[in-house]
């Protein structure tokens, strides 16, 4: 995209610019993943199987719109399968502006072993320690409900800029004022899970900070 700032553009083109780039970056694969945006009372939200049969490689018509306070989207043949999740999210926090559901690769062993993410860098420390939720099966009302749970007693971090939950077995989703606000702590959050894994690949040595 050139010319005008992709911050300045419509929604739509938003999401599937940072669709591209989370996938050119692994923070979400060919196996899922679905990005939104609240505009009003209405959403716009990422396709579904918009990893796995587009690699997302998305275009500005794939963007599904509609009402978040029905479930009018339900219906929708192309609308995600968690975008339950994304509809209770947004119908819970007025301050959400934008939701990333995504399997990142750092964060994906995280979930497999049911362990929060400690803020071990300056720049996580905003977020806080990134929970677990309680495990749901995929695409269920019960997963939406979890992850509710998870981000209430987290609206500061929300006004901050975002608040993130670790799924079981499955993959994160953050929650944050706009779309770049959230992938911004994506990536963030990625970045710290390697830290915290690479602590275990050096060796035992006192650590030794310089004051300036």
């Amino acid at each position: 995209m050139t010319g005008t700032s992709i911050l300045a553009r419509p929604l739509p083109e938003q999401i599937v610019y940072i669709g591209r780039r989370m996938f050119e970056r692994r923070l979400t694969d060919m196996a899922g993943g679905n990005i939104s945006a609240r505009d009003g009372n209405n959403l716009y939200i990422s396709p579904r199987y918009a990893g796995s049969r587009q690699h997302w490689q998305l275009e500005t018509d794939d963007i599904l719109c509609g009402p978040i306070e029905s479930d009018d989207l339900l219906s929708h043949p192309r609308f995600s399968r968690e975008g339950k999740t994304h509809l209770a999210i947004y119908r819970e926090f007025a301050d959400v502006g934008a939701i990333i559901h995504a399997h990142p690769f750092h964060v994906l062993p995280f979930c497999v072993a049911g362990r929060p993410i400690e803020p071990v860098l300056e720049s996580t420390q905003k977020f806080g320690v990134t929970p677990v939720a309680r495990f749901a099966p995929a695409h269920s009302e019960s997963l939406a409900h979890n992850v509710v749970a998870c981000l209430r007693g987290r609206e500061a971090n929300i006004r901050k800029q975002a608040a993130a939950v670790l799924l079981p077995k499955h993959g994160i989703f953050v929650a944050g004022l706009d779309l770049f606000a959230a992938v911004d702590a994506l990536e963030r959050i990625d970045w710290n899970a390697w830290c915290i894994m690479s602590q275990a690949f050096l060796p035992a040595m006192p650590v030794a900070y310089e004051i300036a």
